[in-house]
């Protein structure tokens, strides 16, 4: 097979290859946006393309070289596995960090391909290995009926309280978007993207019809808001946040059902819920109360086969996953995935 650059020109082809939104070439556009560098590639057989993705590239503080990263690609194979080398090479990595959109029930297929040797288990994943996928192509009424009972009772709840679901794409919604993400991270703990970066990837994948806002409010007052994407076939929740103000109407149930719906309504086929806990996950981890909350709507929880890395300079490699644990460093690991 060939390797060659993917050009603007190829869009459509490029995208008719990937399966995931962060791998789509609208995705690549927006991160450029960013200062991030990215670069597209595709395997050709006589002409035709056969596989696709991007791999953005993120310079080592101190360093003259780079981390590769290619998130929710294609199956770490020998064929993938001689595309990246030849990369690494090009292009000065230290290693590249693959996180391949393959679950472990694909891979086990009969027509599944094989995990090449030459990577090895990342002790750092960055994406989660489980996640909630619904399918959509089931009526309202399965759905509902699929769900925890509890979650349908606080559906039904949220109803009652009058609490109302607007789907929105204008700069005043934007801007409750960002005051509810903002305070749930400082309420929550956790870090999260600057206001720019929202702002970015908000307007070039909403220009695509790519991005929608769905606004929850009790009595006029936005309680919870969510960013979600669109591609292909496939709807997801990545980024959302909500007020500690009137937990009691449980607003933030009722936007999920609304993004069910909306997904029907888009004629898509599945829901991703951005992640999850692995089964019997522990009410200790601090991830439970969202992964209780995903668990709620009855969707299967699919397990993926993980993160890789392929190591070109093992010295650096080892400093590198060695020191993560300091702040800035675990900044720029997350930066990588767009968390």
């Amino acid at each position: 097979m060939d390797l060659k650059l993917i050009q603007d020109s190829q869009k459509i082809q490029y995208n008719k290859q990937v399966t995931h939104v962060i791998q789509s070439f609208e995705w690549g556009e927006f991160r450029k946006t960013i200062g991030t560098k990215l670069l597209r590639y595709g395997l050709f057989e006589k002409g035709r393309l056969l596989k696709a993705f991007s791999i953005s590239l993120h310079p080592i503080p101190f360093t003259n070289q780079y981390v590769g990263y290619l998130p929710k690609g294609p199956v770490p194979d020998k064929q993938l596995s001689e595309a990246l080398k030849k990369i690494g090479r090009q292009e000065n990595l230290a290693f590249i960090k693959i996180e391949p959109n393959i679950t472990i029930e694909n891979l086990n297929s009969p027509s599944g391909a094989r995990i090449e040797n030459s990577f090895r288990v990342s002790p750092k994943p960055l994406f989660t290995k489980y996640n909630f996928i619904l399918d959509l192509t089931k009526s309202e009424d399965q759905l509902l009926k699929d769900m925890h009972p509890k979650t349908r009772y606080n559906i039904r709840v949220a109803k009652k309280h009058g609490v109302k679901v607007e789907e929105r794409t204008d700069e005043e919604a934007f801007n409750i978007y960002l005051k509810l993400y903002f305070e749930t991270t400082k309420r929550q703990g956790y870090h999260g993207h600057n206001e720019s970066y929202h702002k970015l990837v908000w307007e070039v994948l909403k220009k695509n019809n790519m991005a929608r806002l769905l606004i929850a409010s009790y009595r006029n007052k936005p309680l919870t808001a969510w960013m979600l994407f669109n591609f292909k076939d496939t709807l997801y929740y990545p980024y959302g946040g909500s007020s500690k103000e009137n937990p009691e109407v449980m607003a933030n149930n009722l936007i999920a059902w609304e993004a069910i719906i909306l997904g029907k309504r888009l004629k898509l086929k599945r829901f991703d819920m951005w992640g999850a806990l692995g089964p019997n996950a522990p009410q200790s981890d601090p991830w439970y109360g969202f992964h209780r909350f995903k668990l709620g709507y009855g969707g299967s929880l699919e397990e993926y086969i993980g993160t890789y890395d392929l190591v070109f300079n093992y010295p650096l490699y080892l400093f590198f996953t060695a020191i993560d644990k300091i702040t800035p460093l675990k900044v720029f690991l997350l930066k990588l995935i767009g968390k």
